[in-house]
């Protein structure tokens, strides 16, 4: 029977010795209650609200001799019967065969796509530098790998067994010692109808801080739960820290969270929810950093979660501090501290804004000042339980569009005309900048022959590019062939914005295309690849409008393989060696980690293959460094423009084909190799600190995969 109310998406019965129920779906109401009813006898179960937006999970155990399995919803003392399903034992060992199948089948397929996409990286990561007569040499220096490490390189931090494989390896916990600045701390929580297990196991984790001096500020949301209220006399008798505003009237988790602001002392503020628990040196490592510099102003950590099982799972490991990416989603989250005068200037949490109360917070909070402090380190853990926060959503949409709000808020505040869109796979956010008046664009593109390859990219730049005010500048580097010199003249005819500019020298990518920037007229400078076809008809108006924020430096796009698989998603300093592309051989379709394939994100830069910047910040920096003649002059470029104080944006929304250096070729003589050597020393020389800890790629990431854990230290 459908209900308007209640949608589910799968509900099963696994396990042949130790059965138990799954539910999945969504739900819209906010005061309901399920009965599990086994042989018509009620049955407790455990409910999982995932990220109290109204999807949930419930899960049952119950003894084999069960026979059929009941549920129901309770809403107004109304009963409505949701599912019935029949315990078969030979359907169940049916299913635990298949699923054993199916598992033996995917690690198959893990093992042929693991060996793809490793041959697939290494080529691209050595730019096809590697002669065949050195295959020999990384061949044995593989397989001593091996036998060292194994065969797994690196632990999956959204597989369970993997990521508390390396919590167990990895993850170090010290003893306080006295610091010179010891500041008081007031940890804000608002409650509403929590069990007492969850709240006591909250508070104990607070009390249970190697750094003590702190406040714990807890604002009661009127709630109607006795256990609720009574374990909150309880804390208050127990410790003289905890100080517990009762609310005469539910005003739900903003006005609660400002009553809770009210009666904090300390000169910091901590956010905590109810149900969540801090690990014993989350306070400690707050306060050794503001014994380092105690002009901080603003410190998160990373965080996880733990499942219905007490498990640790689903890491968050954060970058340091990222606007566009914040622009994007809330990705900052917990453990966060924050100067209490600040939180004071800014009107403490808006009302109006619940579901999204913190992130609004996070916004104003970041445009007062740029102390901000990132700890790569789980300080946090988020419980995966009903009602985990002190107001539970009415439905999905509810928190989508008061995060939309709270960005467009933002941008109103900075005085920026800007539209906001949910990106509809990820349900994250895509801030699209307006433009009111086109600047000019010089679009420079490298050539030299392969007239079919620069049709292609001309064809498909001059008929889909919807973007009007721009001149396209190809730069002829020592062409021989006659269908080059007719493909140039044939443009020069069609359109009037089409140049060519002779750069008869050794090819060097940085020096040939600071040659055409000095004959540019542009406002802002695209460097694109010859051997690129745009797929995004907006693709210059999204990238533009990035490039004219004053704090970012490049923009890049999503290139992709002819096969529709990703070429580059942004670049990481220090994988695999100086730098690397992020989700190299991904699918076109992936999400990527907290959807770093669907919505903008900071990194450390983009590639030059298609880039946009402006000329002024292009210059500034002096341009492309022409000691570095073909690899890595990219990466020195968007690392100067770091130094400089600039954010580089990687923009998904943009898509392009990428056909990878095809008039280049293959670089495999040992002349090239020890060009290529070279260059990668003058990049490790030069800006070593920085390769090795890449600010925008968490510390705890390993360096030979994109976004996942190492194995050994």
């Amino acid at each position: 029977m459908k209900y308007d109310f209640i949608g589910l998406r799968s509900q099963s019965i696994n396990g042949v010795k130790n059965p138990m129920l799954t539910l999945v779906g969504t739900i819209t109401e906010r005061n309901y209650k399920f009965i599990v009813l086994a042989d018509g006898k009620e049955i407790d179960y455990t409910l999982d609200i995932v990220n109290n937006v109204g999807d949930f999970a419930l899960f049952s155990t119950f003894d084999n001799s069960v026979k059929v399995i009941e549920v129901f919803i309770e809403i107004d003392n109304k009963k409505y019967f949701i599912s019935r399903l029949e315990n078969i034992s030979i359907i169940k060992a049916y299913k635990k065969i298949v699923n054993y199948i199916k598992n033996f089948l995917n690690i198959i397929k893990s093992i042929f796509i693991t060996i793809f996409k490793g041959i697939k990286f290494f080529w691209n990561e050595y730019h096809f530098l590697v002669p065949p007569k050195m295959w020999g040499k990384y061949f044995r220096h593989f397989i001593q790998r091996i036998k060292e490490r194994g065969i797994k390189l690196y632990n999956n931090p959204f597989d369970l067994v993997d990521y508390n494989d390396w919590i167990e390896k990895f993850e170090e916990h010290q003893d306080y010692t006295k610091q010179k600045y010891e500041p008081l701390i007031s940890i804000i929580i608002p409650v509403y109808n929590i069990e007492k297990k969850y709240l006591s196991e909250c508070l104990d984790s607070i009390l249970n801080q190697s750094y003590q001096n702190f406040e714990i500020c807890i604002a009661d949301d009127c709630s109607k739960n006795k256990e609720t209220i009574s374990t909150l006399k309880e804390y208050e008798k127990k410790d003289k820290r905890i100080k517990v505003v009762y609310r005469k009237e539910n005003g739900h988790i903003s006005a609660c969270s400002n009553s809770a602001l009210d009666i904090a002392k300390g000169e910091y503020i901590a956010l905590v929810d109810d149900d969540d628990l801090l690990t014993p040196d989350a306070l400690a490592e707050v306060v050794k950093v503001l014994n380092k510099n105690k002009k901080i102003d603003f410190i998160y950590s990373d965080e996880d979660k733990i499942n219905l099982y007490g498990k640790r799972c689903d890491p968050n490991f954060k970058p340091n501090f990222s606007p566009d990416t914040l622009l994007s989603l809330n990705y900052i989250c917990h453990l966060s501290v924050i100067r209490k005068k600040l939180v004071t200037k800014v009107g403490g949490f808006e009302i109006g804004l619940e579901g999204a109360q913190d992130y609004d917070l996070f916004l104003k909070v970041t445009e007062l000042t740029n102390n901000i402090y990132h700890i790569p380190k789980i300080l946090y853990h988020w419980r995966m339980v009903e009602g985990s926060t002190s107001m539970t959503m009415d439905n999905k949409n509810y928190a989508l569009d008061k995060g939309k709000i709270a960005i467009s808020n933002a941008l109103k505040r900075r005085k920026i005309d800007a539209d906001v869109m949910v990106d509809d796979k990820s349900l994250y956010y895509f801030v699209n900048y307006k433009i009111k008046k086109e600047p000019l664009v010089s679009i420079i593109i490298p050539t030299k022959d392969y007239a079919e390859t620069l049709d292609t990219c001309l064809k498909s730049l001059f008929k889909k590019t919807e973007y009007h005010n721009y001149e396209v500048i190809v730069v002829n580097n020592n062409s021989e062939k006659k269908e080059t010199y007719d493909l140039f003249n044939n443009y020069k005819k069609k359109y009037s914005n089409f140049n060519v500019v002779d750069a008869n020298y050794e090819f060097n990518y940085s020096k040939i295309n600071n040659d055409a920037v000095k004959k540019s007229k542009g406002e802002y400078i695209c460097l694109l690849n010859n051997d690129t076809e745009i797929i995004t008809p907006q693709w210059l108006n999204i990238m533009v409008g990035f490039a004219s924020q004053k704090h970012i430096g490049t923009v890049g796009a999503k290139l992709l393989y002819p096969d529709n698989t990703v070429q580059h998603g942004g670049i990481i300093l220090g994988l695999g060696g100086v730098a690397s592309h992020a989700y190299i051989g991904s699918s076109k379709e992936d999400l990527g980690i907290y959807g770093r394939l669907r919505v903008p994100y900071n990194y450390a830069g983009n590639t030059a293959a298609c880039m946009v910047v402006s000329k002024d910040k292009f210059l500034e920096v002096g341009g492309l460094e022409e000691d570095l003649k073909v690899a890595y002059n990219d990466v020195d470029f968007n690392i100067k423009l770091l130094e400089k104080g600039y954010y580089n944006v990687f923009v998904p929304q943009v898509e392009i084909y990428h056909y990878e250096s095809k008039t280049r070729g293959l670089d495999t003589t040992s002349k090239k190799m020890e060009r290529f050597t070279k260059e990668q020393e003058y990049m490790y020389k030069k800006f070593n600190d920085i390769i090795n800890n890449d600010p925008f790629y968490n510390c705890n990431f390993s360096k030979r995969g994109w976004f996942m854990l190492p194995t050994k230290k």
